[in-house]
């Protein structure tokens, strides 16, 4: 399954390469303290870049704060399982 959504996700992006190598069109970005004039090819893949590392750090931030979470709960559900045995052996010789 792993294979198949790398091979999904680098046809997604060389079909984006071949868009944008289209785009040749020369364009004036206004950004927050100048302008500049940039290709459109080279603008689409800036911001296609920044938005694909954004959602990494977001979604890796998100499955790093679940995964602790389970971690934590995981220790707690085995030490209440071991208490729980201990008391169930100690009814048993009583």
């Amino acid at each position: 399954m792993k294979i198949v959504v790398a091979i999904l996700l680098l046809s997604l992006f060389l079909i984006s390469l071949a868009v944008g190598a289209q785009n040749q069109i020369i364009v004036n970005f206004n950004y927050l303290l100048a302008q500049g004039d940039f290709q459109l090819s080279t603008l689409l893949g800036i911001f296609f870049a920044t938005g694909f590392g954004l959602g990494w750090l977001i979604c890796g931030s998100m499955y790093l704060k679940v995964s602790m979470t389970q971690r934590r709960l995981r220790k707690r559900l085995d030490k209440q399982t071991a208490e729980l045995n201990k008391l169930r052996l100690d009814s048993t010789k009583g």
